[in-house]
This record gives structure tokens, sequence and C-alpha cells, in this order.
């Protein structure tokens, strides 16, 4: 029997190399997996990463349902996001889908449109009032400026 070349690198499930898909690839069909991954270029379908973390490039247009631990938004995604611990839409990040997640931050300038599910199951048992506060919204996530004055 061969001895183990040392030099040869090993992978283990713990180990957290992230997996990219780069900008010229076009994917359509579904796309599963147990590493992180980030997207430059085109998915239509489903991205189920179960305990991993999803990154949607800048140059990314993605058409599918996302099933991730968590999802960070650079890029273009339609469909419905569910992550388990956090979604996170950047400036200049745009999601038309329902989105579900215990924590979520939308950047000034990031566009999105659809509804927001804060799903706490995996914080302890609350009610399921406290389980379904959800909201809509359809506009441009921008924060306005309000001022308050006397002269008006």
């Amino acid at each position: 029997m061969a001895p183990i070349d040392s030099t040869y690198p090993t992978t283990t499930a713990n180990d957290r190399s992230t997996a990219r898909l780069g900008g010229s690839l076009h994917v359509k069909g579904e796309i599963t997996g147990n590493e992180d991954l980030h997207i430059d270029g085109s998915v239509e379908g489903l991205v189920q990463l179960e305990d991993r973390k999803l990154t949607v490039g800048a140059s990314a247009r993605v058409t599918a349902d996302i099933i991730a631990r968590e999802v960070v938004v650079y890029g273009n995604v339609k469909g419905n996001l569910r992550a388990r611990d956090r979604i996170e839409i950047k400036k200049d990040g745009s999601v038309v889908g329902d989105l579900t997640t215990a924590r979520i931050m939308i950047e000034d300038g990031a566009y999105f449109k659809g509804s927001i599910e804060i799903d706490k199951a995996t914080n302890g048992g609350e009610s399921d009032l406290e389980k379904s506060s959800s909201f809509s919204r359809s506009t441009p996530s921008r924060t306005v400026p309000t001022t308050s004055s006397a002269s008006d």
C-alpha cells in the first residue's frame, strides 16, 4: 500500500472554501451542495445550499428560488429567498421575490419588491402570532430624510 502524499490538499466537510460560478457561465436547473458559492454568471432554477453561504455577485443574474444558511446579494435576483441565518441586499443589489429569514439587512440604494417573513423558529419557542409578522415593500429601499421645521 502506497504512503499518503502529505502535499496533496485534502478537504473536509468543515472546510469553508468558496466555489465560484464565473461571469461567462449560464446554468439552468438545480444547484445543490455543501460548500459556499459565489455566483457571477446567470442561474435559472433552484439553488439549495442548506448550511452554506450564497453570494450573488454584482454581475450575476439569478432567476431561481434560493435556500441557504446565508444569502448576500450584490447583483440581481428574481425568486424567493429562504435563509436560516440572514439575508443581506447590498446597495446595488436587486431582489424581486419573497424573503424568509431570521435576520434581514437592506442597504440604502438597494431595490426590493416582495414580502419579508421573519422566521424566529431557530431562536426558541415563540407563538405563531410572533412567527407570522411580515410586511410588504414594493418601492426601492431608499431612506428619505425628513425635516421638521417651525416655519412650514
